[in-house]
């Protein structure tokens, strides 16, 4: 992937993801969702690892753990993930469309726009750019095309009948 820069990352062995008990890593997975899903701190772009351990009277590295156990990915590619969720919902959403792209990744939680090509663009392989002209492009269509058939074809038909009848 040359553009933006995005490589693969091998994952490493790190012997600490094995030595946090299950019952806590269940209990941290759930603490973690509620505070980054259900609180949004996923828009805070100051929230840390650092302050979510602190938050959860935890440390870091169990917070890596289970992140890296339970969600497949690091940290910040977890709170990535539910910045793009919201970001795509808001590029095809009339209310904000008269925002720019900047003022979109800020609302999320990305501190840069450079940041949030970046991950958009690793997770949907596009730009938000393109994200929007697309989705843009096909919503209308998709909410018209009943109403002009439905139209068109009851007048149709209507006008059809009434030469049928004259003939």
């Amino acid at each position: 992937m040359g553009k933006y820069n995005i490589t693969e990352k091998k994952e490493k062995d790190a012997a600490y993801r094995t030595l946090v008990n299950p019952k806590l890593m269940d209990e941290l997975e759930r603490r973690i969702n509620d505070i980054i899903i259900i609180q949004k701190k996923y828009r805070d772009k100051d929230y840390s690892a650092k302050q979510l351990a602190e938050d959860l009277t935890t440390n870091t590295r169990y917070i890596s753990a289970v992140v890296n156990v339970r969600f497949h990915m690091n940290y910040t590619s977890y709170v990535n993930k539910f910045r793009i969720q919201e970001a795509m919902s808001m590029l095809v959403d009339k209310r904000y469309q008269e925002m720019n792209m900047e003022e979109i990744s800020d609302m999320v939680g990305f501190s840069n726009r450079q940041s949030f090509y970046a991950s958009f663009y690793k997770i949907n392989g596009v730009t938000p750019r393109e994200y929007r002209v697309k989705r843009l492009k096909a919503l209308p269509q998709l909410e018209e095309k009943p109403k002009k058939r439905g139209r068109k074809s009851g007048s149709k038909n209507k006008k059809e009948a009434g030469d049928k009848a004259t003939k």
